[in-house]
């Protein structure tokens, strides 16, 4: 009785001190910090560790994302102000702005403009001195914002193309009311241009910019809230004919005309022909030819980009496979039905993920039905490159690397003039034309799948079911990793069974975010992390972090993209992760782990962290168990988010190689096993022995055919990326036609006359194996081309041939004179 006594005495002490520790500590100004006695720390919920104000100061905002224009409330959950209160908002340290609360206390905050898309961090104060409370929310490029939480331009090519022949009438919008609480409102123009700094630096065409995104007028004041307008347009003054490009806000009529960052919804950016000046509609096609012509003297004196963005794929399965370095384009999409308004004759086109290092430029890559590029060279649908990336690129803000702006104004307008309002495309082709091919090196992919099976870089397949947290890929040169987590499987009966699945796996480059992709517990679907805070994608689906990209186009399947073309694709299957990571060719060499060396040659890939390298064709699998444990991480390069009772306890604190776990090395085929009829029906082919063992061990059919779809799935990739060799494009001969327009090996062009002209050259070419051509480019000419470029040459023969005569005549007459000098000396010494 006494030492319970004392027991208790001693578990009070500890918590009085624990107490003591708490006591005063606050989240004020340290969210995202873990303190002495208690944690600010997103990982406090689940820990239950949070210091006592957490909630009320490192606050969560619903919605959690607003379209970079701003203009979107963002009300802070979990915490009630006194209505009588100021709020003050301040965006990124240094952008202030008047909240408002609301009449059940709801703090709200205004989402301003911004030059950048991303997650943005904001303080809030109530007395305009303090701003202790802290949070972020999501800013996201125009493109990518729900339609239904904006103005929708009906019929939009109407408004594009307003003026120019056959194109008027009225113009209507559609909004829904109740997202405006307002009975009437207000509708605004607004423009967009980037302008020069100096006056210098427009005369050099330099990058000296800076954005510029006004006001300019009013279309209706206190109009009623119906969620419909429509209206004429009327040309502009001449003070607002220089800005054509823009957007339309609407706000409640009470808001001051072009005030900033107060509550409204925003149409996307559009060409704004509706809006521009008298002349466009007096005669478009002069109009735009001018500003066609206007741009082509500024492209001839900025620098030049092409030679830096990377090259396209060759075909359509390699640009949808390389999914680190290339990402749908929704202006073109094969799995929305291909309508492809700008690229007529392709059925999907792709863009670069990452813009070039040092002009922020984008490449777009389309292809036809027959999977084949398709090059402005031979179509007006042919896919064309950015100045300006469309999605921006770090550090934003300033053009030409603003977000969805300053791709309209270099890459999008320009198409206009010269295209779609004037017949002037060889213009903006001959500064954008399509990239080939040539170059293009497909990244080389390494998977694991099921309980859990490995394949390597160079194709080397084995299973490894320890228990822990392993290097799938470590790249010291290249400062990538790659780490997987494994848990033992829990069986339906719920007895655990002597295998193992991939739970989680997180991953980093060099000083990007980490990002860590797990197993929801209890759930369908995946989790995603951010440098262990979980990140929704209840809202938006593409999200641009610090040095990576993720994309989630379901809650079973998640891309991450880091900065290098590293692509790592998660999805859930049955209960299970499939992890495939794709590497472009600047890792050859340069990299170790469970998915081995990136060489072309699968013999050393089980190579240990000691440098020794495992025969693959001669081990056994108890000797793999021992590579892959050989691969565990340690507790300071971990990479995990350890959240629960359960991480802790089964990851953080053991060994990060669990060396008590066996598990089943293989397993017999009994006659009396009620799975195996079903099994050996469903586990043949390439890829039966994982689909076999995973029944057996999970005793599941389910997840054996789970792991068989993943491992065909890898397969059909890995042909997808198979390289390919291409010899470049050819021209049309002039006044001529070419027949075929695809240019990879052992397709064959074939090329003719117009009528009233001669072919010369080869008639068909083949492309070759070591990507050239055979044959010569043919030429098409009539007899007056051909009797003077025979007589040009013929001219040109007679002058080479009367000047060779006249140099063996000099040679013939010094050879004359040397012999008449030598006879000469002769006779002297004779003499």
């Amino acid at each position: 009785m006494r030492d319970k006594f004392r027991e208790t005495i001693f578990l009070y002490g500890v918590f009085l001190i624990c107490l003591s520790k708490t006591t005063g500590q606050t989240c004020r100004g340290k969210c995202g910090d873990i303190l002495e006695g208690c944690s600010c720390h997103a990982t406090c919920v689940s820990l239950l560790s949070c210091c006592a104000d957490y909630s009320q100061v490192c606050v969560q905002v619903a919605p959690y994302s607003s379209c970079m224009l701003g203009g979107r409330a963002l009300m802070i959950l979990g915490v009630v102000f006194r209505p009588d209160e100021r709020l003050l908002c301040r965006f990124k340290g240094e952008i202030e702005r008047e909240g408002f609360i609301d009449a059940e206390g709801r703090a709200h905050c205004i989402s301003p403009l911004l030059y950048e898309t991303g997650w943005v961090p904001f303080d809030v104060s109530t007395d305009g001195i303090h701003f202790d409370r802290s949070g972020e929310y999501f800013s996201v490029h125009p493109s990518k914002v729900d339609p239904a939480f904006g103005v929708t331009l009906v019929n939009a090519t109407q408004w594009q193309y307003y003026g120019t022949p056959d194109t008027a009438g009225a113009l209507k919008m559609t909004w829904n009311s109740s997202l405006i609480g307002a009975e009437e409102i207000n509708i605004e123009l607004w423009g967009y241009r980037e302008v020069s700094r100096s006056i210098e630096a427009e005369r050099n065409g330099s990058a000296s910019l800076q954005a510029e995104f006004t006001y300019l007028y009013s279309l209706g004041r206190d109009l009623p809230n119906s969620g419909a307008f429509s209206f004429i347009p009327e040309p502009s003054e001449k003070n607002y004919s220089k800005w054509e490009l823009g957007n339309i806000r609407i706000t409640a009529s009470s808001k001051p005309d072009g005030a900033r960052d107060v509550q409204g919804l925003w149409s996307g950016g559009h060409a704004l022909a509706w809006h521009l000046e008298q002349a466009f509609r007096d005669d478009s096609a002069a109009w735009a030819e001018n500003k066609c012509l206007g741009w082509d003297d500024l492209e001839k004196r900025l620098p030049n980009f092409l030679d830096e963005i990377i090259d396209c794929p060759c075909t359509l399965a390699q640009a949808r496979a390389d999914t680190g370095r290339f990402h749908t384009d929704y202006g073109c999409d094969i799995e929305k039905g291909s309508v492809c308004t700008y690229h007529p004759g392709s059925v999907h086109c792709v863009r670069a993920i990452q813009a070039s290092p040092a002009h922020g430029s984008g490449q777009q890559c389309c292809y036809d039905s027959a999977g084949a590029q398709v090059l402005t060279g031979d179509s007006i649908g042919g896919s064309t490159p950015d100045r300006a990336h469309d999605w921006g690129s770090p550090p934003y803000r300033e053009p030409p690397r603003v977000p969805g702006f300053s791709h309209w104004l270099y890459d999008v307008m320009s198409f206009y003039y010269c295209c779609l309002w004037s017949d002037h495309c060889h213009v903006y082709f001959s500064h954008r034309p399509s990239t080939g091919c040539r170059t293009y090196q497909p990244p080389r992919a390494g998977a694991v799948l099921g309980d859990p099976h490995f394949i390597t870089f160079d194709g080397l397949r084995y299973t490894f079911n320890g228990k822990g947290e392993y290097y799938l890929v470590s790249s010291p040169h290249k400062e990538l990793s790659v780490q997987a987590r494994t848990e033992q499987v829990k069986l339906e009966n719920g007895t655990l069974a002597k295998a193992t699945r991939l739970s989680s796996v997180a991953m980093k480059e060099k000083a990007s975010d980490v990002i860590e992709v797990r197993l929801a517990e209890g759930q369908d679907h995946l989790q995603v992390l951010r440098n262990q805070k979980v990140l929704p994608f209840t809202e938006q689906r593409w999200m641009d972090l610090h040095g990576v990209f993720v994309f989630s186009p379901s809650p079973q399947n998640v891309t991450v993209m880091f900065s290098s073309g590293v692509g790592v694709e998660v999805r859930r299957l049955e209960g299970t992760m499939a992890v495939t990571v794709l590497l472009p060719p600047e890792f050859n060499n340069h990299t170790q782990g469970l998915l081995g060396q990136m060489n072309s040659d699968p013999s050393d890939d089980l190579l240990t962290p000691l440098g020794e390298v495992i025969p693959s064709d001669k081990t056994t699998a108890e000797e793999i168990f021992t590579f892959g444990a050989s691969w565990n991480i340690s507790k300071e390069t971990s990479l995990f988010t350890y959240d629960s009772k359960y991480l802790l306890e089964t990851y953080y604190y053991p060994p990060t190689h669990d060396p008590a776990f066996v598990p089943a090395f293989s397993l017999p085929e009994r006659p009396d096993d009620p799975l195996v009829a079903d099994m050996l029906n469903m586990c043949f082919g390439d890829g039966a022995q994982f689909c076999k063992y995973d029944t057996l061990t999970t005793r599941s059919l389910a997840l054996g055919n789970a792991t068989l779809r993943a491992y065909q799935s890898h397969n059909a990739l890995i042909q997808d990326l198979e390289p390919v060799v291409s010899c470049g494009w050819l021209p049309t001969p002039r006044n001529g036609k070419k027949n075929g327009t695809h240019y990879l090996e052992g397709k064959t062009l074939s090329f003719s006359c117009n009528e009233g002209y001669l072919f010369y050259g080869s008639p068909e070419r083949t492309c070759l194996d070591d990507g050239t051509w055979t044959g010569v480019q043919p030429y098409c000419m009539t007899d007056n081309d051909l009797g003077f470029i025979l007589g040009a040459v013929g001219s040109f023969s007679a002058l080479i041939t009367m000047g060779v005569m006249i140099k063996l005549h000099n040679r013939k007459q010094e050879r004359a004179r040397k012999e008449k000098l030598d006879q000469m000396a002769t006779h002297e010494q004779t003499c």
